[in-house]
């Protein structure tokens, strides 16, 4: 095959907009092009005023040769029909800065104008873009494992000490949507203890008025974002009538002004026979969970009557979940060092395992979508790298290494 030889293709995108849209009929172009000359191709095709960058996908695989060495790579000819989709190129990540903390930093979420971290210290913080501290939060009495912002005046944190936390934050400009009692309450004090769980908790997620939580004691915590909606826990209760009649006092005038607010479940989920590792509520629906587990399974669960509706056995253990909602999929991280894609509406008898994403060398024990790409997710592991994936292909778009490999 020389450069003057010539390949047939024809360009398809599956993106929903109107703009990106290419005739089907074939193409013949030199099989030398690469990205760069696909892209000004299909710029042309579609007669856009500013140049857009454009990625290639070829039977799911990114293009990143010249056709001629896909050709060669796949042991084609050149008089083959090639089906090429484009998509908007993604620009590689750029690193920004770093926010130094004191411990091991075990959880984030972002907000709109922050971002919190819970640490291995104990301490839930909460950061401003400029990476300087904000508000402190001290009340855990093991390393923090989840974060979550609830709304812009409540976040909730959960940890080793098998304790949810509801915390008040500070909102000026909402401080009237608070519950009347909480005004008095100051910025950063915990508004309420959920307690339930008999192992460490690893994972929150929240949704409206609810929160939903993984732990190491196999189960499933479903509880309301207004401590006032859950039972009280009597931390007296479990000691029976052996106090004395001082105590009892004490505890009934506790209870009656309100000053201890320790607050039970809605209710506990029980079906995994492993700890539960993450759980997340159904994008669409909020009366749907999700769960995986050591366990080898992903849990389908409805949070109305308690009960797991599905369940999918894999051959390994799974550490991490994500919900791709417009596809359909949940991605799951795992021990064997792939992401696997599910579709939760298929049966238990059925395949269950749609595509496996493959390039880590470790554990892949975090995933997040991307909120502008309904195709996109990226993944970090325990191999110490974070990966950045077009699910359309089986290997990585970009990976983020440590800035400090000896950080």
């Amino acid at each position: 095959m020389t450069d003057k030889s010539q390949v047939k293709l024809r360009f398809f995108t599956r993106e929903q907009d109107e703009s990106l849209f290419v005739q089907d009929s074939p193409l013949y172009v030199p099989a030398s092009l690469k990205r760069y000359g696909l892209s000004e191709i299909v710029n042309h095709l579609l007669e856009l005023e500013k140049p857009v960058p454009f990625d290639f996908l070829i039977d799911g695989e990114l293009l990143r040769t010249s056709l001629e060495d896909y050709l060669v790579k796949k042991g084609l000819s050149s008089e083959t029909f090639l089906n090429i989709e484009y998509t908007r190129a993604v620009l590689p990540p750029s690193y920004l800065s770093s926010f130094n903390n004191e411990d091991w930093v075990s959880a984030l979420d972002v907000g709109d104008r922050e971002i919190i971290s819970g640490s291995y210290d104990g301490i839930v913080r909460t950061w401003n873009l400029s990476g300087k501290v904000e508000k402190q939060y001290s009340g855990h009495s093991g390393p923090i494992r989840a974060v979550k912002y609830i709304s812009n005046t409540r976040l909730v944190s959960a940890g080793n000490d098998r304790t949810l936390r509801l915390w008040k934050t500070k909102n000026d400009d909402l401080k009237n949507n608070l519950e009347q009692d909480e005004d008095d309450v100051e910025d950063g004090k915990t508004l309420a203890i959920l307690e339930g769980h008999k192992a460490p908790v690893v994972s929150v997620d929240v949704n409206a008025n609810r929160i939903i939580s993984a732990s190491y004691d196999n189960t499933i915590g479903f509880w309301s974002t207004n401590y006032k909606e859950m039972t009280v826990i009597d931390p007296m209760a479990d000691l029976g009538n052996n106090v004395s009649t001082a105590a009892q006092k004490r505890r009934k005038l506790a209870l009656k002004d309100g000053s201890i607010r320790r607050r039970a479940p809605l209710s506990l989920l029980e079906s995994h026979t492993a700890p539960v590792e993450q759980v997340i509520f159904d994008s669409n629906d909020s009366t749907v969970g999700y769960s995986v587990s050591q366990d080898h399974t992903i849990k389908t669960w409805d949070l109305v009557t308690a009960r797991c509706v599905d369940t999918k056995t894999t051959s390994y253990s799974l550490l991490s979940l994500a919900q791709l909602p417009k596809l359909n999929l949940l991605a799951c991280g795992s021990s064997a060092r792939h992401i696997t894609l599910h579709d939760p509406r298929i049966g238990s008898s059925s395949k269950i395992t749609q595509q496996q994403l493959i390039g880590h060398k470790n554990f892949v024990v975090s995933l997040d979508t991307c909120p502008e790409n309904e195709y996109m997710l990226c993944s970090a592991s325990h191999d110490g790298t974070v990966k950045v994936w077009d699910i359309r292909s089986s290997s990585p778009i970009y990976t983020i290494t440590r800035e400090d490999p000896n950080v």
